[in-house]
């Protein structure tokens, strides 16, 4: 054997090459053939390195003791040596081991044992647990590894009912730095909720005998799944689970789908039988610790204990845990019954029975068009549960119940979003944002269309078109269909359409200005809308994800809603923007006062706020924008307006590296950017000149019409790089032009900038000079 070329440290590194470079050869059978290529060579050089005698063992855990190797998978090894083998004898055959597997540059997860303390670490380690679990010998004392496989098995059996709740709690510590494998647009296919990793937990939990797990689709699942990490590793050549966006093309060609789209959509499907069925599992061991005691009653001669049956609404029961059909009850004869299941169990933060909804699902019959009163109250009140709502419709979902409620429904199902704003996919957006809108229902005179607007208000997304005015030519029938009258209709139409006006104002227009509030109280026409709308943009934006939302955001928002009510009710207008304590003292303070500037840096959520203030003057906005830029703040967003001519700027940013520079610090070199003893042009080109950037869309520099009625509006969308804004504001600053005010926002890599500008006269600028400034500053950007 020792002339074998497989068990050669060049030999087996090249037969592995040729495996994975051989086309027919894909999915399991690969790693079948893979994880069979490295065992012969482990057994060889095992054999080479002394470990074919008894008391030590070479055995395989985790994903390798599977025999799941893909392309770039780590090789999970233990030497194990039984108690009379001295551990320096151990250690000494483990460095012959290790390094021809290290020279042969295969990534390598090792560890040196004795069978009791291996099966000590089990007892105390939970992912070594779940690894030994699947452990499989490769050379050596097979009785070895078959008692340390025994015992780990038994104490688990043993420890199980303790040590679950330690491993349902490790499970939502991942889905909480992990997110859920079924709706996120950059997904991790092995620790986000629904992956890979919890495929092996419901193992584990099998494996107790507590309880079972769901077996249906799960073999399938996770073949799948390993399909598309073997894909994704081949294309990267790193071992990664993450699908990344730049590689989802590629990926879905290598797996013969059409585009990254339907890439993302298979994974989700996969992810989502995988999510439910490990929230089924889990309920099962809640039921499994925490039995019902029933009615003890006496049939026949003897004692039999029933099932406590708790009524949750008509038809509708609560047995062991679970929402079930009450008995007698023919699905067949209702067809609102589905709706009522899930509104039930939703409102008791209970599952759906797995074997009442598929009852539902075979014998339900449709709805009839329109729905009754009692099936849109049923959704009505499903939707207005708050986050038990996301688990009824899931269960209502994998039995293909909500596609025929809501014809239509199953095009947004597991749509992914290419907004990198966006945590979520369509359906799942969706769903999270009537999660947020049942939060505010106390805010509004009608919670219920709230409820409607959040659930529908981005169906028109994956269509041609702008997705908001989309949506709104289809929601009529949608809502039609449901029983919504007309009146209401129009209502729900209007939020969906307008469902982006709030936030996008609010970050793109100057509040102060009366065109803005026009164009707001135009859209809207009523106070209801308002309100609605309101509450609306709020829920949206907190469940697109935080780059969405934010405390300055919400009180710009605020404050454009006050304005808009205040035109709608007849009322005069409200005072300008308030002032922050902050802005104030900045303004009233002695260094502003006598022309100097002041600066101030506070924590806020997620970012840093830097306030400004200094007497206007040309150039100041450049200055600053500069400044941040040389100090390695990345900007999110900015408003800039002139109070009493003193230049009032507020920045949320975002350190590059470590904490914020001092405030001294901003203020010495802002200062000195204005006096000119600080280069900036040759500052910011010595910043920007190493980075390297791919292909991006060309930037867009527009005059926005009739969106100002004293100064002209100028648009910039661009991807967002260092520098940016100071090349915007330098050229406007050189060209003789006032920012009266300006608006600042960063989406991902893209920036939204939007700059409310004057001429030397005071008033705006002429067309000729607005359609020159922007043709000017769209020939510097690209």
């Amino acid at each position: 054997m020792p002339n074998s070329p497989v068990g050669t440290a060049g030999g087996f590194p090249e037969l592995r090459t040729q495996l994975l470079s051989r086309t027919g050869v894909t999915g399991p059978a690969r790693r079948k053939a893979l994880s069979r290529l490295t065992d012969g060579w482990l057994s060889e050089l095992a054999q080479e390195a002394g470990v074919n005698v008894g008391g030590v063992a070479l055995v395989a855990v985790g994903g390798y003791g599977r025999g799941e190797l893909s392309p770039a998978s780590d090789l999970d090894l233990v030497l194990l040596h039984s108690t009379e083998t001295p551990a320096s004898y151990a250690g000494m055959l483990a460095e012959r081991l290790w390094y021809p597997i290290w020279d042969s540059k295969v990534r390598l997860d090792h560890s040196v044992r004795s069978v009791g303390g291996a099966r000590q670490v089990a007892r105390t380690d939970l992912p070594a647990m779940l690894g030994m679990l699947d452990l499989r010998h490769i050379a050596g004392d097979p009785e070895l590894a078959s008692t340390l496989h025994r015992r780990v098995l038994a104490d688990w059996r043993a420890d199980a009912k303790e040590r679950l709740g330690a491993l349902r709690a490790s499970c939502r510590e991942r889905e909480d730095r992990s997110g859920s494998l079924a709706f996120a647009t950059v997904p991790d296919l092995k620790e986000s909720r629904g992956g890979l990793r919890d495929l092996v937990v419901m193992r584990a939990v099998a494996a107790s005998w507590v309880a079972d797990c769901p077996h249906q689709g799960l073999e399938e699942a996770r073949m799948a799944l390993l399909n598309v990490r073997d894909a994704v590793q081949t294309l990267t050549g790193r071992a990664t689970d993450r699908l990344q966006v730049q590689d989802q093309d590629a990926v879905a060609e290598m797996l013969g789908l059409d585009d990254r789209d339907v890439l993302l959509r298979h994974v989700a499907s996969i992810a989502r039988t995988v999510d439910h069925a490990s929230d089924l599992t889990w309920h099962r061991v809640d039921r499994a610790l925490n039995p019902s005691r029933g009615r003890v009653t006496q049939v026949d001669g003897m004692f039999v204990r029933r099932a406590e049956r708790t009524p949750l609404a008509d038809g509708i029961v609560e047995q062991d845990g679970e929402a079930v059909l009450a008995r007698g009850v023919n699905p067949a004869t209702d067809p609102t019954l589905a709706l009522r299941a899930a509104a039930a169990a939703a409102q008791a933060s209970l599952p759906v029975s797995p074997a009442t909804v598929l009852r539902l699902a075979k014998m339900s019959p449709p709805l009839p068009e329109p729905w009754p009163r009692a099936a849109l109250d049923a959704f009505l009140a499903l939707l207005g549960t708050g986050e038990p709502m996301i688990t009824a419709w899931e269960d209502l979902d994998q039995a293909g119940l909500i596609a025929r409620l809501l014809p239509g429904w199953e095009r947004l199902r597991s749509l992914p979003q290419r907004d990198p704003i966006h945590l979520f996919t369509v359906d799942r957006h969706l769903m999270q944002t009537a999660v947020n809108a049942a939060a505010s229902v106390r805010r509004v005179a009608r919670p219920d269309l709230l409820l409607l607007a959040a659930i529908f208000h981005d169906i028109g997304k994956g269509l041609p078109g702008d997705h908001s005015e989309v949506g709104a030519e289809m929601i009529g029938p949608w809502l039609e269909r449901l029983g919504v009258g007309e009146a209401d209709r129009a209502v729900i139409t209007t939020l969906v359409r307008h469902h982006l006006l709030l936030s996008d104002t609010a970050t793109r227009r100057d509040p102060d200005d009366p065109a803005t509030v026009t164009a707001i109280v135009d859209a809207v026409g009523d106070v209801l809308t308002l309100e609605l709308l309101h509450a609306l943009t709020e829920a949206d934006a907190q469940a697109a994800g935080p780059a969405a939302w934010s405390t300055w955001k919400a009180g710009q928002i605020a404050h454009l809603v006050t304005r808009a009510r205040r035109a709608l009710a007849g009322q005069p207008p409200a005072e300008p923007t308030p002032m922050t304590a902050v802005e104030q003292e900045l303004i009233d303070s002695a260094d502003v006062r006598d022309g100097g500037i002041g600066v101030v840096i506070e924590p806020a959520t997620g970012v840093v706020r830097v306030t400004i203030a200094a007497p206007d003057r040309s150039g100041l906005l450049a200055a600053a924008a500069a400044v941040l830029t040389l100090h390695r703040l990345t900007v999110r967003g900015a408003a800039v307006r002139t109070v009493d001519r003193v230049g009032l700027q507020t920045w949320s940013v975002a350190p590059e590296f470590g904490d914020p520079p001092a405030a001294d610090m901003l203020r010495s070199d802002l200062v000195k950017a204005l006096d000119g003893s600080l280069d900036v042009r040759a500052r910011l080109a010595k910043r920007t000149a190493p980075a390297r950037r791919g292909v991006t869309a060309p930037p867009s520099v527009t005059v926005v019409d009739n969106a100002s009625a004293a100064s002209t509006v100028l648009e910039v969308r661009a991807h967002d790089t260092p520098g940016l804004l100071y090349a915007v504001t330098t050229h406007l600053a050189g060209s003789g032009i006032d920012v009266h005010a300006a608006r600042v926002d960063t989406l991902g890599a893209e920036a939204v900038d939007v700059f409310y500008l004057r001429g030397p006269d005071g008033g705006p600028l002429s067309p000729a000079t607005a359609r020159e400034t922007a043709a000017a500053i769209q020939a510097a950007l690209a």
